[in-house]
């Protein structure tokens, strides 16, 4: 709860303001039963009404006053606990936006939109009633009393006896809910995963007539729920009519005494309905503080998980120093290129420079530049990777090594999971691999920050997303200050260009969460369109084509040929007879490479690829297929695709 305590900080100033107007409030509030003594003693009983409305003036006066002062200070107060709650929120999100995606995976969506929201709600409403209710009970018991002590200390000890029986009451209550309520906030995170997961999958649920046991199951966590909810207000029921029959006895043993006590005229009548009021404020701020013991556990529960998040340090990191900042020399002859810890450059030339040799140069012109033998544009060497941390964990990749040049389109194929989203995941560096290293432009991404390196990524993710926004939003993801010419540009490139033209507002029409409003294809094309925009050095697609129909996937193909030549291009596919012309493919079969070439070499070295190739066909394929081999379906789309490309773009620019 410490750190936690420092988001307090820009706010001293409410704080402050806020108890010292707290004080206030309370002192006017302890002065009214001494001015009702004075009233009743010097008033009533003397039958003085003058005396009466002096004091009535001088008691409403105090009121009105210690209503403001309680206004003003819920308003600094309300002030400070939102202000806290909102730089809390944030922390939490650009924390978790910090997270690998193993941590991301290993805390789950759901609980972490519960850490950020609800979480967050409840240590608001604690420091909110701990800088008001707790100064309040906390000012107003202390001075109680001593004003009821000053008035009759023999009757201020029957007081004295109820608190210890008050305390200890309370601290058994509180030490029961504890771990009640950490099992109820674990239930809310089950009752958000089932929620979260019967929403995003109705359609499945409907496909296959499940609402029934999609009902039953989210029944299932909601009474689980229910049940530890009242578990806990079983438990807090308890509390507060045991405080008032305590509360009750003691007003009552005060009358019974002070009534001796005034018949022996050791007390006045005025004093002894002063005590009361003292006596009914000091139980009254007991029974606040009480309530704070029984909320303080949920928030010590929420408070442990935020700061699980708060004090995880991301898996992946940006490195001290970053070689790709030409003005920091990073060449290191001595130093191991294994090591992301080392310098990786070579001692022939400077890291920093490799990384951004080719970006200062326009990378997509139209030019022939295939790859010349230089710095690879990425680069895998002896890699092996596994998700978990243990030396138990199976490795998901094993000794991967290929390289990519400037102008090369590589292909990766394979069957599922065997590896292939892994491994160009590796690239913009999602996860660090476990042994070898991966560079770009020469350079190792642990020596890079992620930001440098993502900026030469134009990364096309397997499941296409799209943002609630518009389209020219979405698309400017990949490139904050695009125009609207070079959003057109991607999307004609992209083959998303027509639907886009035909729908009423364009690039400004809107686009509702998750893309919903917009069909599988257009929505993979919009995410294509997305990574082409900033014209990045290197293209991944994550099988981003198995969307697209044979036209469309032509179409696309040729336009990547032509529009971006000097980037390197790598594709993760399903489908082989749309990759057979690439300039390399590289097979992969249980997490490592089974062969590495053209299409013509894989079919006479490779037997996986044969396979795969056989087994799309329809039979059996013959090794001695030419390099551009293809099905007839293949050559029939490609064709009919030129005449309905340039019929397209003429279509387009008419329209525009």
């Amino acid at each position: 709860m410490k750190k936690l305590m420092t988001y307090l900080r820009p706010y001293k100033f409410f704080i402050s303001a806020a108890f010292f107007l707290t004080f206030l409030h309370c002192l006017t509030q302890l002065m009214l039963p001494g001015l009702m003594a004075r009233m009743v003693d010097g008033g009533i009983v003397e039958g003085n009404v003058s005396y009466i409305y002096e004091l009535g003036g001088y008691m409403l006066a105090l009121t009105v006053f210690s209503m403001l002062c309680s206004i003003a200070a819920g308003y600094y107060t309300a002030r400070a606990s939102t202000g806290f709650a909102k730089l809390l929120r944030r922390d939490l999100f650009v924390k978790v936006e910090s997270l690998s995606l193993n941590q991301f995976d290993g805390f789950g969506t759901s609980t972490l939109v519960t850490r950020t929201t609800n979480d967050v709600t409840q240590i608001q409403n604690v420091f909110m009633m701990l800088l008001r209710v707790v100064v309040v009970a906390s000012l107003t018991f202390v001075s109680g009393l001593i004003l009821m002590f000053l008035k009759d200390a023999a009757l201020s000890f029957a007081v004295l006896l109820v608190i210890p029986v008050l305390a200890v009451f309370v601290f058994f209550v509180s030490r029961k809910i504890m771990p009640m309520v950490k099992e109820m906030q674990n239930r809310l995170d089950g009752l958000g995963r089932v929620l979260r997961e019967r929403l995003t999958g109705v359609r499945v649920i409907r496909a296959f007539n499940k609402e029934e046991a999609a009902n039953h199951q989210y029944e299932e966590a909601n009474d689980e729920l229910m049940r530890y909810s009242l578990k806990v207000n079983r438990i807090a029921a308890l509390l507060f009519p045991g405080m008032l029959f305590l509360m009750n006895l003691t007003t009552i043993a005060v009358l019974w005494y002070g009534g001796l006590r005034v018949e022996t005229a050791n007390l006045t009548i005025g004093d002894m309905m002063a005590f009361i009021q003292y006596v009914a404020m000091i139980m009254m701020s007991v029974i606040m503080i009480s309530y704070i013991f029984i909320i303080i556990p949920r928030a010590k529960v929420s408070a442990d998980r935020i700061l699980e998040v708060l004090d995880a340090e991301p898996a992946v990191s940006d490195p001290d120093k970053d070689v790709s900042d030409p003005d920091k020399d990073v060449s290191d002859p001595d130093k191991d290129v294994s090591d992301p810890a080392k310098d990786v450059s070579d001692p022939a030339k400077d890291v920093s420079v490799a990384f951004y040799s080719d970006s200062d140069s326009d990378s997509n012109s139209d030019s022939d530049s295939d790859f010349d033998g230089g710095v690879p544009a990425v680069e895998f060497k002896n890699v092996s990777f596994r998700y978990g941390e243990s030396e138990s964990d199976a490795f998901v990749l094993k000794d991967i090594s290929f390289s990519v040049g400037r102008g090369e389109t590589v292909a990766i194929i394979g069957g599922m999971g065997c590896g292939k989203t892994s491994l160009v995941s590796l690239i913009p560096r999602f996860y660090d691999v476990s042994e070898g290293a991966v560079f770009v432009n020469g350079a190792d991404v642990r020596r890079v920050s992620q930001k440098a390196l993502r900026e030469n990524i134009g990364f096309v993710p397997q499941t296409a997303l799209l943002f609630s926004g518009t389209i020219a939003e979405n698309i400017r993801f990949g490139k904050e200050d695009a125009t609207e010419e070079e959003i057109w540009k991607a999307l004609e490139i992209a083959q998303a260009a027509e639907f886009v033209e035909n729908m009423d507002e364009g690039i400004s029409s809107f686009i509702s969460q998750g893309g919903t409003n917009v069909s599988g294809g257009q929505k993979q094309r919009l995410t294509i369109a997305r990574a082409i925009v900033g014209r990045p050095d290197i293209y991944i697609f994550d099988d981003n084509f198995s969307a697209l129909d044979y036209k469309t996937d032509a179409n696309l193909r040729r336009a990547l040929k032509t529009e971006i030549s000097g980037a390197a291009v790598i594709i993760v596919a399903q489908r082989a007879a749309t990759i057979r012309n690439v300039s390399k493919i590289i097979v992969l079969d249980g997490g490592q490479i089974t062969g590495i070439g053209t299409d013509a070499e894989l079919m006479e070295s490779c037997d996986i690829y044969r396979k795969i190739v056989a087994s799309q066909a329809g039979g059996d394929v013959s090794p001695e297929l030419p390099e551009n081999a293809c099905t007839v379906a293949d050559a029939n789309a490609d064709a009919n695709a030129d005449a309905d490309a340039n019929a397209d773009a003429n279509n387009a620019g008419a329209t525009r």
